[in-house]
């Protein structure tokens, strides 16, 4: 499953588990916000689903993030998120 996302869906992904927008993941990776929602759309029908709940679900249980993973000081600056998706 994790196997077949390309690098950049895993870190869509990742940020979206984290609790970024597609607008705040766009700015963290430096691309347009409708490739970030294509990345995510993808990634999502690889892995079946087509809930966000169930994608962080999938993110943890599958490694591509863990609960005490947060966003980096860098990230956190280029979303302008001042808490991770955690928080």
């Amino acid at each position: 499953m994790a196997s077949e996302l390309t690098p950049r869906e895993r870190e869509v992904v990742r940020l979206a588990s984290l609790g970024c927008t597609v607008h705040e993941a766009a700015k963290i990776l430096k691309l347009a916000p409708s490739t970030v929602d294509n990345h995510k759309a993808r990634a999502m029908a690889k892995l079946g689903t087509d809930k966000a709940a169930l994608l962080t679900r999938l993110a943890i249980k599958l490694k591509i993030t863990n609960v005490n993973d947060v966003l980096t000081d860098a990230e956190k600056r280029k979303s302008g998120r001042k808490n991770d998706g955690w928080n």
